[in-house]
């Protein structure tokens, strides 16, 4: 992605409300808030908007954009670490394929990037 993301103030909001019980307020700031992150791992535009429309599902795409967050941040570490590992022991078509298996999972723009900059490094491999 061009633009840098800053998934803190998402964090912070999960948190206070899917973690310490404080309830899901829908103010301005919350809503353009929930349709940005939801943008940034790849919700589409029109299911942010429709669950937006209540406090229950604005609550559920709360708990998706975190989701997606939390668990794509997880995939990605473990499958470089993998990688990493494939790679360093001489494995370079392992490491690639079990990028290639990632993507064929993964949704979030982010991490996809990630793991397409790293293929493109094992293919300048020798």
């Amino acid at each position: 992605m061009s633009e840098t993301l800053d998934w803190n103030p998402i964090r912070a909001l999960a948190r206070r409300v899917l973690r310490e019980g404080q309830p899901l307020v829908l103010s301005d700031e919350v809503r353009a808030l929930l349709l940005r992150s939801a943008s940034e791992v790849a919700i589409r535009d029109a299911d942010a908007v429709r669950a937006l429309a209540t406090d229950a599902e604005a609550l559920k795409l709360l708990e998706a954009i975190s989701d997606r967050i939390r668990k794509g941040s997880l995939r990605l570490s473990r499958t470089l670490g993998e990688a990493v590992s494939r790679r360093d022991a001489g494995d370079v078509d392992g490491a690639r394929q079990i990028l290639h298996d990632a993507l064929a999972v993964e949704v979030v723009p982010l991490y996809r990037d990630s793991l397409y900059a790293y293929v493109e490094s094992l293919d300048d491999e020798p």
